[in-house]
């Protein structure tokens, strides 16, 4: 707890940029205050990019499409154009909506494809190398959300990312220890790539000269470039030489949709969230309903009756999600019954205060008639009131490793996050079922969980996460945090956080959780796991206070920044 104490006053002192117009803040439990804009994310480089647009005129959707350029640029371990994401937003009217730029399987794409002649998962194949990447989205949904929404010309959009290429990015010793660990696997996945030059270190440079020519070219051409141009050869050329299967038909063929984001209520509050393929809103939904009659804020703050209810609202929700949610293109979503008081009343009516409900006797729901570790979040909000969530992710760190030599990026390993056998763990130990089967031109089940949330018609926070399956659970307790036990958003992400998913059968704490509360957890049948967990989660985000200034909170475990002005 001193380690996770030290943490929190030393990010809160060292996170806040100092862009000019900000107010500096006394009080070290409150994060960077702005009067009329910010941005949150994984890089202070991306921040200060996203703000920029704004002071030079820009919508929340200009600042949104150039801070996710700038992620692409300083944070390659999920920044990304080699992947996809979910964007949702809210409009200074109260107009609401989201974007789905997720990843799709290939045409070549088989339901088996990842299973030996016995019927075993290869796991390796779907997480590393060419034959796990997706067709990727980001792009395209850059180019959808300036279509519709944005303000400013494309080409001013993107600029600031290349000339954060041509520059170089300062790494920072989060960035370099994080580089130097995967060696090993951009070697396997690689015939060669510019980040095996060296040992990293802090402070070293890196200059992406390769994908500052692939910004410049989609600068020129558009969005074109990326999905049929010079790029697209360069990356169905790679992908194909290290034995994937993604073709040009492939890229020329993917869209981004526009889907009708999950809303519900929540103590007097407005959900505003993700919708399939994405399981963040009807998990976010499942739990929180679950929970709203027991009036958690009754109990300490992480403390065993908090931990217990949450925990087993978390069980019934994943084991739903395991059974019910897919791709919505393919299968056929029960969204209002998983949601209705009444199907999650009965879902908790077994819960028992004296000892754990035990997740091998534990299915899914009865209805009648019927993701990256490294994904990184941003929030933003502009002067004129309009606000956007958007998770973006090449699924694990740094993706499938495969690195696009000639174009300068990373490419996805969201193969994995289909089931690839039903019943099956993936690498964060999710269990799929036939909804979630791999199909051609498919997407894939994800757990990125951008979210908005308002009171009283009025915007007051927008939150989101990475974190593979771990990413709605810290979205809610962030919720939690806010709304329930009144803490600064800055407070909010930095407290401790637990986590379960129904299988396997524990709850996950991170190293830094107080363990006074294992015993009594131990006592009531519940198993603890701390291995290999010092960080669940790292969400960013923006709280609206009474007076109408914002704040943010940006993450301590991370290299997270706030920017505003």
């Amino acid at each position: 707890m001193k380690k996770f104490i030290i943490l929190l006053v030393t990010s809160i002192l060292c996170i806040q940029c100092n862009t000019k117009g900000e107010t500096p803040q006394v009080d070290k439990t409150h994060g960077l205050i702005a009067e009329k804009a910010m941005v949150v994310s994984a890089r202070e480089e991306a921040s200060k990019i996203g703000v920029e647009i704004m002071k030079q005129g820009g919508n929340a959707f200009d600042a949104m499409i150039a801070t996710d350029l700038a992620l692409l640029v300083s944070y390659p371990v999920a920044g990304n154009i080699g992947g996809g994401g979910f964007m949702v937003f809210r409009m200074k009217d109260g107009t609401t909506g989201s974007l789905d730029f997720r990843e799709k399987a290939p045409l070549a794409a088989t339901k088996n494809m990842y299973l030996d002649a016995d019927g075993t998962v290869n796991s390796d194949a779907s997480k590393i190398g060419a034959l796990a990447v997706g067709i990727p989205g980001t792009i395209a949904g850059l180019f959808e959300v300036h279509q519709k929404l944005g303000s400013l010309p494309f080409e001013k959009l993107i600029e600031p990312a290349i000339q954060l290429a041509l520059n170089g990015v300062v790494v920072t010793e989060k960035q370099a220890q994080n580089l130097n660990d995967h060696t090993d696997d951009f070697r396997a996945a690689n015939k060669r790539t510019i980040l095996l030059d060296k040992v990293w270190k802090k402070g070293d440079t890196i200059k992406y000269l390769k994908l500052a020519e692939t910004l410049k070219r989609i600068k020129a051409n558009g969005r074109d470039e990326f999905y049929k141009g010079e790029t697209a050869n360069i990356i169905v050329d790679q992908v194909q030489e290290l034995g994937g299967i993604i073709t040009k038909e492939d890229l020329a063929s993917y869209v981004a949709v526009w889907r009708d984001p999950i809303t519900f209520m929540y103590k007097g509050h407005k959900i505003i969230s993700m919708p399939p393929p994405s399981s963040g809103g009807i998990c976010l939904s499942q739990i929180l309903k679950s929970i709203e009659p027991y009036d958690v804020k009754q109990y300490a703050h992480n403390s065993t009756k908090y931990i217990q209810v949450i925990a087993e609202a978390e069980r019934r929700a994943y084991a739903d999600r395991s059974y019910f949610l897919g791709d919505p293109d393919f299968v056929n979503i029960p969204t209002d019954s998983l949601m209705s008081e009444n199907y999650l009343s009965k879902r908790m009516s077994d819960f028992n205060w004296e000892k754990a409900t035990q997740s091998n006797a534990l299915f899914r729901g009865s209805i009648p008639g019927y993701e990256s570790d490294e994904t990184t979040h941003y929030s933003i909000v502009d002067p004129f009131g309009n606000s956007v969530a958007v998770t973006t992710t090449l699924n694990a760190a740094y993706g499938s490793k495969v690195y696009v030599e000639e174009g300068g990026f990373f490419l996805n390993n969201e193969m994995d996050d289909f089931s690839a056998k039903p019943g099956e763990p993936n690498m964060y130990g999710l269990v799929g079922a036939e909804a979630n089967a791999i199909a051609p031109q498919k997407r894939m089940l994800s757990s990125m969980s951008p979210t908005i949330i308002e009171k009283d018609g009025q915007l007051k926070m927008v939150v989101g996460s990475p974190g593979g399956s771990t990413i709605i659970t810290s979205v809610m307790q962030n919720i939690l945090n806010v709304l329930d036990f009144d803490m600064s958003m800055q407070e909010s992400v930095s407290k401790p956080r637990f986590h379960h998913q129904w299988l396997p059968d524990n709850i996950k704490f991170e190293t830094s959780f107080d363990t006074i509360v294992f015993n009594s957890l131990h006592k009531l049948g519940y198993e603890i796991d701390q291995s290999n967990s010092p960080v669940i989660g790292k969400v960013d985000a923006i709280l609206v206070l009474p007076d109408g200034k914002l704040e943010g909170g940006a993450d301590p475990r991370g290299d997270d920044s706030a920017a505003g002005f």
